[in-house]
């Protein structure tokens, strides 16, 4: 069997490489790879891996991102010292999963799992997108307040008074839920990461909206969408038909 390992704790990946080679001496560790940005790098072009062994939280993020950006159709062990909400997530989502320290027993059942599991056609993209939502929304601390000039004065605005940002003439605004507006010294795309997917989502280039400054949709031609919101928006809000259904799904979330 050939294996990746996609760890960033040096002591973690020696003490998973040694188990498993007391477990059967011919399995074979093909890379270790100890970041998102190495593991995406590394599973977008062909590899000889029959099983992965991955750890959520890497140097430089969830491993999860990684998913994001390449499709893994490897089976996938994770190995966490997470809590029991994430663990719920696992079994939900049908993935095995291994609790540090790694017992022994528990690895080789593991092996003998994946050895009997039947190929999934859906990827494991497929089973990754509820859980990724649950983790990033448990690990990531959203943006509650914006500092924003108005005259002579710094003036704080909640995120749950914002309907939705806009940009205008390159300028990011905010309006508020009382039809105000502020403009926001940020990207629109910094402002994105920032705030909660579960309350907002980026429709298109120019508008992140809040769910519940929703107060229609109406199709469009070739499929694209309208939204109407409130308080009303000066320029039209569309929703392209390629991001149609990730919209449609999201509101009805």
């Amino acid at each position: 069997m050939k294996v990746v390992i996609v760890e960033d704790e040096i002591a973690a990946s020696d003490n998973l490489t040694f188990l498993l080679k007391a477990i059967n001496p011919d399995i074979e560790i093909l890379t270790v790879l100890d970041s998102v940005k190495s593991a995406i790098m590394y599973f977008s072009t062909p590899n000889m891996a029959e099983l992965i062994f991955m750890d959520i939280h890497l140097a430089d993020g969830i491993s999860f991102e990684i998913f994001e950006e390449v499709d893994i159709k490897t089976p996938i062990v994770f190995t966490t010292a997470y809590d029991q909400y994430a663990i719920k997530a696992f079994k939900v989502n049908s993935i095995d999963y291994l609790l540090k320290p790694i017992n022994e027993d528990e690895l080789e059942e593991a092996i003998l799992k994946f050895r009997s599991k039947s190929e999934d056609d859906k990827g494991i993209n497929a089973q990754m997108s509820g859980m990724l939502q649950l983790l990033q929304t448990k690990t990531k601390s959203y943006k509650t307040t914006y500092l924003v000039h108005q005259r002579d004065e710094l003036i704080p605005i909640k995120t749950e008074d914002i309907s939705y940002f806009y940009i205008e003439t390159g300028i990011v605004k905010a309006v508020t839920i009382h039809n105000k507006s502020y403009s926001i010294d940020k990207k629109l795309e910094d402002v994105e990461n920032e705030l909660n997917p579960e309350r907002f989502h980026r429709i298109n280039r120019q508008f992140i909206v809040e769910r519940n400054a929703i107060v229609n949709i109406k199709h469009y031609f070739n499929g694209k969408l309208i939204v109407n919101v409130n308080p009303p928006s000066k320029e039209r809000m569309v929703v392209s038909k390629a991001k149609s259904s990730e919209f449609k799904k999201w509101v009805n979330s």
